[in-house]
């Protein structure tokens, strides 16, 4: 892979990223209501998650994901029907401030694993690596450090993603809460609820 093969790479994730996808509106979601001081643990769990799709689509097990097909679908629709249960959840909540129901979102671990159901929960993204890193590899070189370097690139540029949307809907929070503390959990609601829906909507044959 050459340098400006990978420079391309870039380029063609940071647009594939720049239009949200059901992890960063959890992020959005995460951080309005939690603030980012919580929130990068749900980016972290994201992060991990992706680790193991990408090991998966360079070792070539996207057969796999077809012969089971049915598992992969059962676990993408409940972790849509998770995204709505902590959507309902928001929405039922009077305030930010309201602490019902809140009794463990002090644990960080708790953040990192719904980040990490949601992004395991895509069952796109595996095959959309797939078909993505073939495209940017040097055939005359050895495969594994090219799609180390590749799969690496991504989880960097989409970390800063996470960061932006944690960062700044932290930023909102703070700026606008005592005009919109009552309105926070509804937009974070929502935006949960809309992840799930993007997410439902993702297809495992569709890798485009």
């Amino acid at each position: 892979m050459t340098f400006d093969s990978w420079i391309t790479y870039v380029f063609t994730v940071f647009i594939f990223l720049l239009s949200p996808g059901p992890s960063h509106l959890f992020m959005l979601s995460t951080s309005l209501s939690n603030g980012f001081g919580k929130s990068w643990a749900t980016g972290v769990g994201d992060l991990t998650a992706h680790i193991w799709q990408i090991t998966l689509a360079s070792i070539g097990l996207v057969g796999f994901i077809y012969l089971f097909q049915n598992v992969f679908v059962i676990i993408k629709w409940a972790g849509v029907a998770y995204l709505i249960y902590l959507g309902i959840g928001l929405l039922r909540k009077k305030s930010s401030m309201d602490t019902t129901a809140n009794s463990n979102e002090h644990n960080l671990m708790i953040f990192f694993w719904r980040g990490f159901a949601t992004s395991s929960a895509n069952p796109k993204a595996i095959v959309f690596f797939a078909a993505l890193f073939p495209q940017f590899i040097n055939p005359a070189a050895p495969d594994n450090y090219q799609f180390a370097i590749l799969g690496l690139t991504y989880i960097i540029i989409d970390g800063c993603f996470l960061m932006f949307y944690g960062c700044f809907a932290d930023w909102i929070s703070n700026r606008f809460k005592k005009h919109i503390d009552k309105y926070l959990n509804r937009i974070s609601g929502t935006l949960l609820i809309v992840s799930a829906i993007l997410l439902g909507l993702k297809d495992i044959k569709d890798s485009g």
